[in-house]
């Protein structure tokens, strides 16, 4: 015999005693919302299954043992998203009495394809034309390269000064920089920790020989042209400032300057025995010039540069790239440690240096 397919039926019948009603059964489905069960037909609402399967049917009918076709997806496709036309508030069951509601329109944006992040880019330093030898000028015997990391001493303007393997010059270009242990120079890569290895480094770029520089002396009053020269200088720094020192003896206070801009330092230094060292530093981070300071001791002079933001600075020039950046703790502050919020600091390297 056939069994009826009704929700709230579900008996067998003989088509011989099916009439119009023989049947009583629930036309809607059923709805279970927090502990309750019953069906949207209905008013009737009850907290056990066993009480909700026993709810009799609200309609009658004829018995039928045919499954009424799923309803029509209203849902309709389209390249960009997909929406269902008509939201419906009716619970979808499948054969295994397992409810599925859907609220409202479902929206499935398209993904967008990934695209490769933009190039930071840093200001390329204008390089600065080397200084070459005057050939009309004499060169003493024994006279040895001035160009740093080279040393190689004069042997004849045939020799030194034409162009054979001898006459080339491989130096450094850059300045000599010692931080926290490290060792090398401005213009390479490679650090080393001793400073017998740090001699030996092999320079970077190929030129001439300096022997005398471009600049006369002047013999009538004994008196010669100053000798420019490479000071060693080191740095470290707090969450507030940057503290330079510059070693360099007999300094003449008077004729020596040293000038701050916003992100630009210029260090200009005059010795008693006419020797000077004379750069440019372009600092990695912005800094206060009213409020940065210089003072003048014995074997050295001290620079204090005054931060404008704490962020900790990973080299002291901007064309320098000794790794990541990060900021100091401050009690309280903000997107440090110890910090109540997180604020994104648009003064940080990843946006000052673009």
């Amino acid at each position: 015999m056939p069994i009826c397919v009704h929700k709230g039926c579900e008996k067998t019948y003989d088509e011989k005693d099916n009439h119009e009603s023989a049947c009583l059964y629930h036309p809607s489905a059923p709805i279970f919302h927090e502990g309750l069960k019953g069906w949207q037909c209905c008013s009737r609402r009850v907290t056990s299954f066993d009480e909700f399967l026993a709810i009799p049917g609200c309609t009658k009918g004829w018995h039928s043992n045919e499954v009424p076709p799923p309803p029509e997806s209203n849902e309709t496709s389209k390249e960009s998203e997909t929406v269902s036309s008509k939201p419906s508030t009716e619970p979808i069951i499948d054969q295994n009495g397992v409810e599925t509601y859907n609220s409202g329109p479902t929206y499935t944006p398209i993904q967008p394809k990934p695209t490769d992040p933009p190039q930071k880019t840093k200001p390329i330093p204008k390089e600065e034309k080397p200084e070459e030898d005057d050939l009309s000028i004499p060169v003493n015997p024994g006279a040895v390269c001035k160009r740093s990391g080279c040393n190689t001493p004069y042997v004849d303007d045939a020799t030194s000064r034409n162009e054979g393997p001898q006459a080339e010059c491989v130096y450094h270009p850059g300045t000599p920089i010692f931080h926290e242990g490290s060792k090398g120079w401005s213009c390479c890569s490679r650090k080393v920790l001793e400073f017998e290895e740090f001699l030996k480094i092999k320079g970077c770029k190929k030129g001439k020989h300096l022997f005398v520089g471009s600049s006369k002396k002047e013999a009538c009053n004994f008196l010669e042209t100053e000798e420019l020269i490479q000071c060693r200088h080191d740095w470290y720094q707090t969450p507030s400032n940057v503290i330079m020192s510059v070693f360099c003896k007999k300094i003449d206070k008077e004729h020596s300057t040293i000038s701050f801009k916003e992100k630009e330092m210029s260090i200009d230094l005059r010795t008693a025995d006419n020797k000077r060292f004379k750069e440019v530093f372009p600092l990695y981070q912005y800094i206060e010039p009213e409020n940065s300071t210089y003072e003048f001791l014995s074997t050295k002079v001290e620079i204090k540069l005054k931060k404008t933001n704490g962020i900790s600075w990973p080299s002291l020039r901007v064309d320098e790239d000794f790794g990541s950046s990060t900021t100091f703790g401050i009690q309280g502050g903000n997107a440090t440690i110890g910090g109540k919020e997180y604020i994104l600091a648009k003064d940080s390297p990843l946006y000052a240096n673009q």
